[in-house]
């Protein structure tokens, strides 16, 4: 009876075993910076971004002239055109700051471009990923540079490489586990 027992508890444990699920994670910020798109997209944005502060800077350039020569001039002006002076200095620093926040502000064309850019690198690391969990049998990758604290990760279950592997940027060197 005991050995029944036993038998069968056996055959529980290893029946809860087989049913564990199982987890990788992956670092995507190692994968992006190892892609070339990366890098591409990067250039186009620091294009765009130097454009951008080129014109930001030519207005700040024009709007310190007007207030240098206002100020030169404000003794020799009337009110009426102290009043048109000063419109324009305000108009100018007004345009400024709406050029600063549609370009450079929370979800403006800064970040709309970079979304489009980083789109098709996180949707092709996304595919690599869910390519690597299938042959894997992973039931859950985590990613290491997300917002989700990893206080201690084996190294073991590291899967980066296998995705680089994926996405054709694997390290010729480094043979696959």
């Amino acid at each position: 009876m005991k050995k029944i027992l036993f038998v069968g508890l056996c055959f529980l444990i290893s029946l809860s075993n087989s049913y564990a699920q199982r987890f990788g994670y992956i670092d995507s910020q190692v994968i992006i910076e190892q892609l070339p798109e990366y890098n591409e997209a990067e250039q186009k944005l620091k294009k765009l971004t130097d454009k951008w502060l080129t014109q930001l800077d030519g207005m700040k350039a024009e709007i310190a002239d007007l207030e240098r020569a206002y100020a030169h001039e404000e003794i020799l002006l009337t009110p009426e055109m102290k009043k048109e002076k000063l419109d324009k200095i305000a108009d100018l620093k007004k345009e400024m700051r709406e050029f600063q926040t549609n370009h450079f502000g929370y979800e403006g064309l800064l970040y709309s471009k970079r979304m489009e850019y980083m789109k098709p690198l996180q949707d092709k690391i996304a595919q690599a990923c869910q390519t690597v969990a299938r042959q894997k049998k992973l039931n859950f990758i985590f990613d290491k540079a997300s917002d989700i604290t990893l206080i201690y990760s084996d190294p073991k279950y590291n899967y980066t490489d296998f995705v680089l592997d994926e996405l054709g940027e694997g390290d010729p060197e480094d043979s696959p586990r």
